[in-house]
């Protein structure tokens, strides 16, 4: 009896020992360097105005790449935004880009060059719509814009498009009812209270570009309710991707005194065209997971980036090289 006992022991050890071993292969295929060569050759990358997330993430993806693909060159293309962003892709005059998810919609129901063959490559972080002005001014709500002077964005921008639809939603022309003006975030805070009454800016958490007017108390946000971000969502197919949500009152310290502010979020994307080569897309998909806690360290926002949520990927569909790499992490 205890012998029988103790071989049916044994064999209870050898198998837990053979699935530990399996579970280690697999955890250590998943984390370690694949064996392949890595992709060489250049890529471009678009990404957004100098004093924006969008450029500052791009510069460190795209150092993260230079490390595990020394051969790959990346050239970064700054830019007004995600409407832009979008159309160079759709083009096929960059590789790459990010943009928000609203913008990429607004380009496919658009039916405009190349929309059909756009593709995501991973979900990165959510933007946040701040509406901005000066600490002492008497506007408190988007409806106070009326005939003032405000800054909706570069023409070809994802803050224009959001801006614009802000405004209409709020019953405001932003072309007769205001006076709009082209600022970003690059130019927007420094001409506040000296030229601008109010400026929008969608960014992600926190924005370098506000952060230092912040910490001097020079800003105030504008809330967007949760009641405007309800009637946007039954305008068109694009406004759905936008949510309700607080801006949380750690964001900017120095100016919300320790309160959150409505508004609301639009997921940003890496995109791509389905043209773009599988091998390396699942490169950089890879890198890109691989990365955020190195890129979050400098982008807060950055370190929501997940594999669990960055295969949601809508209104686009993954491309192949995207979902390959997905798949080989799926548990």
């Amino acid at each position: 009896m205890s012998i029988a006992l103790s071989r049916i022991g044994r064999r209870r050890v050898l198998r837990g020992a053979v699935a530990g071993l399996v579970a280690l292969g697999l955890l250590l295929w998943w984390l370690a360097p694949w064996s392949e060569d890595p992709p060489r050759g250049t890529v471009t990358l678009s990404t957004g105005t100098r004093a924006g997330v969008y450029q500052k993430y791009g510069e460190l993806l795209r150092t993260s790449l230079s490390k595990h693909m020394p051969d790959l060159e990346v050239r970064l293309l700054t830019s007004d935004g995600s409407q832009e962003n979008v159309r160079r892709v759709a083009t096929g005059q960059v590789d790459f880009a990010i943009a928000a998810a609203d913008a990429v919609q607004t380009y496919k129901l658009s039916g405009a060059r190349g929309a059909d063959g756009l593709r995501g490559v991973a979900r990165l972080y959510d933007d946040y719509v701040q509406l901005v002005v000066p600490p002492g001014s008497g506007i408190r709500s988007v409806a106070d814009l009326r005939g003032k002077r405000v800054a909706i964005g570069p023409p070809k921008s994802g803050v224009r498009l959001i801006a614009n639809r802000v405004l209409r939603t709020a019953g405001i022309d932003p072309e007769k009812d205001i006076r709009p003006f082209a600022d970003g975030i690059d130019t927007g805070p420094g001409r506040l209270g000296q030229g601008l009454d109010a400026f929008f800016w969608s960014g992600g958490l926190p924005t370098d570009g506000l952060r230092t007017l912040s910490e001097d108390a020079g800003l105030r946000f504008v809330p967007i309710t949760a009641d405007l971000v309800a009637q946007l969502h039954k305008q068109d197919g694009a406004t759905r991707y936008y949510r309700a949500t607080n801006m949380p009152e750690s964001a900017y310290p120095g100016s919300q005194h320790g309160s959150p502010v409505p508004t609301m979020a639009v997921s940003n994307l890496l995109i791509t065209r389905a043209d773009t080569d599988p091998r390396l897309t699942e490169w950089l998909t890879r890198i890109v997971l691989k990365s955020r806690d190195g890129i979050g360290a400098h982008v807060h926002s950055a370190q929501l980036v997940d594999v669990r949520t960055a295969i949601y990927t809508d209104p686009l569909r993954l491309h192949d090289g995207a979902r390959r790499y997905y798949r080989s992490v799926k548990p």
